[in-house]
Parts: C-alpha cells; sequence; structure tokens
C-alpha cells in the first residue's frame, strides 16, 4: 500500500533545509546505487558522510517517531537514516527496484528494506517532470507531494523518478524495516489500528469494542512481529 504522511516537515523546516543545502557541494548520486541501478540512475546527493547530511537525517527521524500516521503504517523496528537528492537539467531515475539489505553507513549493521520513503523538499510548482512513479497490483502512480510531505511505499516496488525538465526536485530518501515483514499483516494491523483510533474518538477509551478491538491488535502483533 502506498501512504501520504502529511506534514514531516514544517514549512519553517523545509525553508532551513534548504538554506543550508546550498552551502554544500552535491556529488554525483551513483555513489549509493546498485550495480543495475546505476545503470539508470542520474542525480546528484549530498555526500553520505556530511555532517549536515546527518543533522537534516536527525530532524527528520525525531519527526517521524512522534507521527502517529507513520507509526502506524509503517510499524518501524529500524530506519536507514536519511539520504537527500537533487534533479535538474533533465536528470532522472529509470525504474528499479531497491536493495533488498542495506548496511548503515558507519557499521557493519544491515537491515532489510520493507518500505521506501521519500520526504518532499520542493514545492510541486517548483519543477517540471520529477515525478515519483510507483507499480503496484493496481498499475502505476504518479506521485508529487507538497513540501515537508512524505510518501512510503513498499520496496519491493519497482519505481522511477521521471526526468525533471525544468526547474529543481530536492527530496530525502531512506528505507525502513519493519517489525511487520508481511505486506498484507502490516497492511491489516494499519486499518485496524485506524479503526481502533475512530472508536476512541466516538466511543472513549473504556468502551468495551475499543478494548476489545485493542486488544485484538495487539496479539495480532505478537503474532506477527519480529524483533
Amino acid at each position: 500500500m502506498i501512504h501520504h504522511i502529511p506534514n514531516v516537515l514544517s514549512t519553517s523546516q523545509v525553508q532551513y533545509f534548504r538554506e543550508e543545502m546550498d552551502k554544500i557541494e552535491w556529488v554525483n548520486g551513483k555513489v549509493t546505487a546498485g550495480t543495475l541501478s546505476a545503470t539508470v540512475k542520474n542525480n546528484q546527493q549530498l555526500p553520505e558522510d556530511h555532517p549536515l547530511t546527518h543533522h537534516l537525517g536527525t530532524i527528520i527521524l525525531e519527526s517521524l517517531g512522534q507521527h502517529p500516521l507513520f507509526l502506524s503504517a509503517a510499524i518501524p523496528l529500524d530506519i536507514i537514516p536519511p539520504l537527500f537528492n537533487r534533479y535538474e537539467s533533465n536528470e532522472s531515475f529509470g525504474f528499479h527496484v531497491d536493495n533488498s539489505i542495506r548496511r548503515i553507513r558507519g557499521t557493519n549493521e544491515r537491515l532489510r528494506t520493507d518500505l521506501s520513503c521519500t520526504v518532499f523538499l520542493s514545492e510541486p510548482d517548483e519543477y517540471e517532470g520529477g515525478e515519483l512513479v510507483v507499480e503496484d497490483t493496481y498499475g502505476f502512480h504518479d506521485i508529487k507531494l507538497p513540501a515537508g510531505d512524505m510518501v512510503l511505499y513498499p520496496s519491493t516496488s519497482l519505481h522511477e523518478v521521471t526526468a525533471v525538465s525544468s526547474g529543481c526536485r530536492i527530496a530525502s530518501f531512506f528505507w525502513v524495516q519493519s517489525m511487520i515483514r508481511d505486506e498484507s499483516e502490516r497492511y491489516t494491523l494499519f486499518n485496524l489500528d485506524q479503526s481502533i483510533q475512530s472508536l476512541r474518538m466516538q466511543l472513549g477509551d473504556q468502551h468495551q469494542d475499543v478494548i476489545k478491538l485493542t486488544n485484538m491488535y495487539h496479539n495480532l502483533m505478537r503474532k506477527w512481529a519480529e524483533l
């Protein structure tokens, strides 16, 4: 399932990100591409090991740690620290699938990539083209969100970033290992959690139906979670 996660970053945070990024020299985006992806990847990135990359990534992670919709949809176990890319002058990233296992930079720790994330840092009217196109069971979906919003989608999906014909598209990208490996189980838990939250607003936390559904949610989590 593809999730739109709004307001991961505020307008002022996006402005701060952009101002700080303008001070840094970007590098060729192929440095983080796999063997096959490198053949279709043509963009720029902030250097992985630059202090600004770590600083801005930490701000995103702190925001996501308090974002109820993200936590409900991803059920995160761990997150690869965010990276940042830029597309301009007909740069693009052709159809590819993300690596199934990625190493956390600076460590020997490896994570399974269950979910891919893109936080948009440019407004849609700042550039032409540059859509994130994600394929799922129902076809292809063109995604171009307001600055500060994020799209979350299964890392198993083929996807691309179309060529930017004018302007500049800036974004953050990273991956999540979920406690729930299976996508259908994760979707079931998401729908159940959203229903519980809605009923809590209508009926209160102590209503019998809320308690029963919460019990069901945690028992399913107990059955399916991998820690």
